[in-house]
């Protein structure tokens, strides 16, 4: 089995993690966000230029982008869903910008009431702005797997997105399982259908740990070329389909994956828990990371 030499990780704490999070102070997010680039992250997901009535712990964005101290070589992006977005994310200085669909027709019309294609219609302006400025544009795909309203989604429909957002100008795609209910099979049936229309080093997986599968399925990505994975420091967001479930495959797991198999990440996993414990506490939890948890344990026995 040949897997990549190198991945990079993208950390989508600080906005897909917090955004699921009770509300932290606009300095605790910078904190995190400074000591992710500490730890080695070159691509950090650091806000949302959305409708605070909608996403109110995206509200102090611009504040956090002013504020963060911007390490060379490393990207700050921003999720930008309508030109206003995208303008707002520019005004600060965001490194580059995200835009999102669905491969669920029904998950498309109960979150943003149209249709796919109609959704995808709507960043068109996003896009041609941002190609203006020389911004790179990210595009996720929502419900890879399965959808809280439709069961199971056709492969067939992710690689559709997929390849639309491709064409639209997306320098990259992640595919998000955004309730997690994926496995092996199901992943490796998704995949196919989608490399068959969009190159691997076009493409990132972006997994929740719902049912404990996220590292499962990523050993499934990385077999099958993918470089580029999504993750959360501590776990951080839950799965708002499954209450208490766990929401994103945190960080400092996958970076132990990949040490585990010889691949380098540039990440320092104890810099990187210590971000993750750093955040729960603020959080007043305990980190969802297995790995996060264990370090802290052995952390706390040294000291004691």
């Amino acid at each position: 089995m040949s897997f990549p030499k190198q991945v990079r990780i993208v950390e989508v704490g600080p906005r897909d993690g917090l955004q699921n999070e009770s509300t932290v102070s606009a300095s605790d997010k910078v904190t995190l966000i400074n000591m992710l680039s500490a730890a080695g992250h070159s691509y950090i997901e650091s806000g949302a230029f959305v409708s605070p009535k909608w996403v109110p712990q995206m509200a102090d964005s611009a504040d956090v982008f002013s504020s963060i101290t911007r390490k060379a070589g490393v990207t700050y992006a921003a999720l930008t869903p309508n030109l206003k977005g995208y303008e707002a994310a520019k005004a600060v200085a965001a490194t580059e910008v995200a835009i999102f669909g669905a491969a669920s027709e029904a998950f498309s019309q109960k979150n943003i009431n149209c249709s796919i294609s109609e959704s995808l219609a709507r960043f068109a302006p996003v896009m041609d702005a941002a190609k203006a400025d020389g911004i790179k544009v990210r595009g996720y795909v929502s419900c890879v797997v399965g959808c809280p309203y439709q069961g199971d989604v056709a492969p067939t429909d992710v690689a559709r997105v997929a390849k639309a957002l491709l064409d639209m100008g997306c320098y990259e795609i992640s595919l998000g399982d955004t309730i997690g209910v994926g496995t092996p099979d199901k992943v490796n049936a998704m995949l196919d259908a989608v490399l068959a229309v969009v190159p691997a080093d076009k493409l990132a997986v972006h997994f929740h740990d719902t049912y404990g599968q996220a590292l499962t399925n990523i050993y499934v990505a990385l077999s099958r070329g993918i470089a580029v994975i999504d993750s959360a420091v501590a776990g951080l967001g839950g799965c708002p389909y499954a209450a208490g479930a766990s929401g994103n495959v945190a960080s400092e797991d996958v970076v132990y994956l990949l040490n585990g198999l010889g691949i380098s990440h540039g990440i320092d996993l104890t810099a990187l828990a210590q971000a993750g414990w750093f955040i729960t506490d603020k959080l007043g939890k305990q980190p969802s990371s297995k790995v996060g948890l264990a370090l802290k344990a052995k952390c706390t026995q040294t000291n004691s």
